[in-house]
């Protein structure tokens, strides 16, 4: 039988980054699932402030030529890839200098926050689910985490919901307390926007925020994950009234497992209904 395949989408992963909450998790879980017999494809942002050389990063040069449009604008897609030693895990990297300028995170090298993190987060799920299409690689579940993956469950529920690579793929979003001060564009909604897509599926961030997007996640997500151990009543509220399938916050030593019989559960509706 062939392995079930997992496809992680996030925000941040150390060691390319500093360790965090979902920095941490999303480096020791895939490792964690790939030990339990699934196969596994890790993407994130190729932010600038991540070092090349240090981290071994090279592009994959199969997946090159890629552009998007994005607000009538055409933007090269560059997909680089690192290896994580010793387990030899791969992480993909969606890069674009105009949304990930050299040396930088989350803000300008001023310390100015940046005015376009709507579209750098447009750009980074279009642009991974773009790339697995060109890989061929089908995921049959996809968990995301942090809030500029928030757009992909809406994605796949709605502009790619006929394509075969996603085929019954079964979309997880992990809910974690982070930064609500980030500042987004509310155009954000209309820029979201594309073939598959309407104005009402992207309705809840006409006022967007750090909650906003993670509400849109939830609504369009098969099952929600509360990656923190406190979040807001807002959110906690939100997520009740979805009526999703919800893992409760687990702590270090449980995740992993608690994680891995979700997607196996998930997978097994599939399968029933299939």
């Amino acid at each position: 039988m062939d392995k079930k395949r997992v496809l992680f989408i996030s925000q941040e992963i150390t060691p390319y980054l500093c360790e965090t909450e979902i920095s941490t998790r999303c480096r020791n879980l895939p490792e964690g699932i790939m030990e339990k017999g699934k196969d596994i494809r890790i993407f994130m942002p190729k932010y600038g402030c991540i070092n090349e050389r240090r981290n071994q990063l090279h592009e994959v040069i199969r997946l090159s030529g890629m552009n998007m449009i994005l607000d009538n604008l055409d933007y090269p897609l560059i997909i680089k890839v690192a290896s994580l030693q010793p387990i030899r895990m791969q992480v993909y990297f969606i890069e674009n200098e105009d949304y990930f300028p050299k040396k930088t995170f989350m803000h300008e090298l001023d310390g100015e926050e940046f005015e376009f993190h709507d579209e750098r987060a447009i750009f980074f799920c279009r642009g991974v689910l773009e790339t697995v299409r060109k890989l061929g690689w089908a995921p049959n579940v996809v968990h995301c985490h942090g809030w500029m993956s928030a757009l992909v469950p809406m994605y796949l529920k709605k502009a790619f919901v006929e394509d075969p690579i996603f085929d019954d793929t079964k979309v997880v979003y992990s809910v974690y307390d982070q930064e609500s001060n980030v500042e987004i564009d509310n155009d954000m909604a209309r820029k979201s926007i594309i073939t598959g897509v309407s104005e009402d599926d992207v309705e809840l961030i006409n006022t967007a925020s750090v909650d906003t997007l993670h509400k849109l996640a939830i609504k369009y997500a098969d099952a929600v994950i509360v990656g923190s151990e406190k979040i807001s009543d807002d959110l906690n509220k939100f997520i009740v009234d979805s009526d999703k399938y919800v893992i409760p916050h687990q702590n270090d030593e449980d995740y992993v497992d608690a994680y891995d019989a979700l997607y196996d559960e998930l997978l097994e509706e599939v399968e029933v209904y299939s």
